[in-house]
């Protein structure tokens, strides 16, 4: 098990999509009881019901993905945990941590001219990103630095 001595994730993106999700969930909910009641002469069942109120879960669910995003660093490298996947990238893969002008995330510049979004590193936490840059490229120079030696 790695020991992280930098783990950053979104703030405000977190916090939007937990208030995003319990919405769409309660308007889905509310939605589903409210269905048989209505006189549009369709005929809704129960199973209906039920139906609404698993779509609105589904939904909330999707919008929860989006509370993921979290990057870790150590002695090991780089952690990036995205939306869907998870990424360990040694300090020798790394050249750089950048925060281009207008985009909304950090990047991990790596040596082969690639780079990885830090969608955890959002630009709307303002302080918070500028401290999580200020820390990656810290330790990045720590350990960039010991293995030269």
């Amino acid at each position: 098990m790695a020991e992280w001595e930098l783990e950053v994730r979104p703030r405000r993106a977190v916090r939007t999509a937990w208030i995003v999700a319990v919405i769409i969930l309660a308007v889905f909910t509310v939605g589903g009881v409210f269905l048989r009641s209505g006189s549009t002469g369709v005929n809704f069942r129960v199973v209906d019901q039920v139906a609404m109120v698993a779509i609105g879960a589904l939904i909330a669910s999707g919008v929860l993905l989006l509370t993921r995003p979290r990057v870790r660093a150590g002695a090991e490298g780089v952690q990036v945990r995205g939306v869907l996947g998870e990424t360990l990238f040694g300090w020798d893969q790394v050249r750089g941590v950048s925060f281009p002008d207008r985009k909304s995330w950090a990047r991990l510049e790596l040596v082969d001219d690639d780079y990885v979004p830090l969608l955890a590193v959002r630009a709307n936490d303002k302080e918070h990103a500028a401290l999580a840059v200020e820390g990656l490229r810290e330790l990045g120079a720590r350990y960039t630095a010991s293995d030269k030696k």
